[in-house]
């Protein structure tokens, strides 16, 4: 419960801790956890470390700043599942020219290149990399099926944008059952 609300105290009343504390949850990680990894590519690096109300006319699908300034602790993140000899999966865009698109929004132009896993997370041989063509990691992807085989019981989440596709995944991994961490 401590960790659960920690960042909520200074703004949530006791009132309203009350009033969902039927929602509390023990905070854990699984026994069979892995790392999702998703979008880390190098299309929400583009136009370097500057905010993205700056770069986004030349650069729309930047994260700007805030995907630079989360390169060292994502870095130390991958470095602490690795040493504990979790399995890591990466979930990146699928580029295609026929690639599917919103019917609400405009394609935006991206290159092979945009949709590689960015330099500061090169994947090892021993992980698995899935290409999807929208939000979700699991839409279109074999992710259930390698999660399942392994036993998995836990993500620990991390990626660009917490707002778009790591919500996505997320919220599809919760209606699988799995236990979720987003770092």
């Amino acid at each position: 419960k401590d960790f659960e609300d920690h960042c909520w105290n200074d703004i949530i009343t006791p009132e309203i801790f009350e009033t969902y504390k039927c929602f509390a949850r023990d905070t854990f990680v699984g026994s069979k956890p892995a790392l999702l990894a998703i979008d880390l590519y190098n299309l929400v690096y583009k136009g370097g470390a500057r905010p993205p109300h700056e770069i986004t006319p030349d650069f729309p699908n930047t994260c700007g700043i805030y995907a630079h300034e989360s390169i060292e602790p994502t870095k130390r993140l991958f470095a602490a599942c690795r040493a504990a000899g979790l399995p890591v999966f990466y979930v990146t865009a699928r580029f295609s020219p026929n690639r599917i698109q919103s019917t609400r929004r405009k394609p935006l132009p991206i290159t092979a290149e945009d949709c590689e896993i960015h330099e500061a997370f090169t994947p090892e041989p021993e992980d698995v990399v899935f290409r999807k063509e929208r939000a979700s990691a699991f839409f279109g992807t074999p992710l259930i099926a390698h999660l399942n085989q392994r036993g998995i019981d836990s993500l620990i989440v991390c990626g660009e944008s917490t707002s778009g596709c790591v919500r996505a995944s997320v919220v599809e991994a919760y209606s699988f059952g799995f236990h979720i961490s987003i770092v």
